[in-house]
């Protein structure tokens, strides 16, 4: 037998087989703790939301005024563009999650995408809030 050719009996490539398989078990476990945290996040998300018309219906059944009306009604639309927003990143955190768990068991790399989910979310978080500001100081 030549120096370079591998021993088919070495333990080694056992030892191998089973890194890989549990490699792929801790990706499978990564995958389902970030799923959930997306799951945590969005939930966060759309109660924030209903907290938000909640509060400001509260304002205003206190004080009503033309202000706290206008606050109100402000409420009301970014508390429903964050439920929505909720929706939508708990559906895209499923597909995702479905998505992913396919590859692996198919024996693929997972594709790192360009423009993640929570890229995705935070630029959405941004543009309900500047929207929110926008309208709370326009006149």
């Amino acid at each position: 037998m030549s120096e370079g050719a591998p021993n088919p009996v070495d333990p080694r490539v056992d030892l191998a087989r089973d890194r890989t398989r549990l490699a792929v078990y801790r990706t499978g476990l990564a995958l389902d703790r970030t799923t959930l945290a997306w799951i945590r996040t969005t939930l966060t998300m759309a109660s924030f939301g209903f907290g938000m018309v909640a509060f400001f219906r509260t304002l205003r059944e206190r004080s009503p005024g033309p202000e706290s009306a206008r606050l109100h009604d402000g409420a009301i639309r970014v508390g429903t563009a964050l439920v929505l927003l909720g929706i939508v990143a708990t559906v895209l955190a499923g597909l995702s999650h479905w998505s992913t768990l396919r590859k692996l068991r198919r024996g693929e790399s997972p594709v790192l995408s360009h423009w993640p989910l929570s890229l995705t979310v935070a630029t959405l978080s941004a543009v309900i809030g500047l929207a929110a500001l926008w309208a709370l100081f326009r006149r």
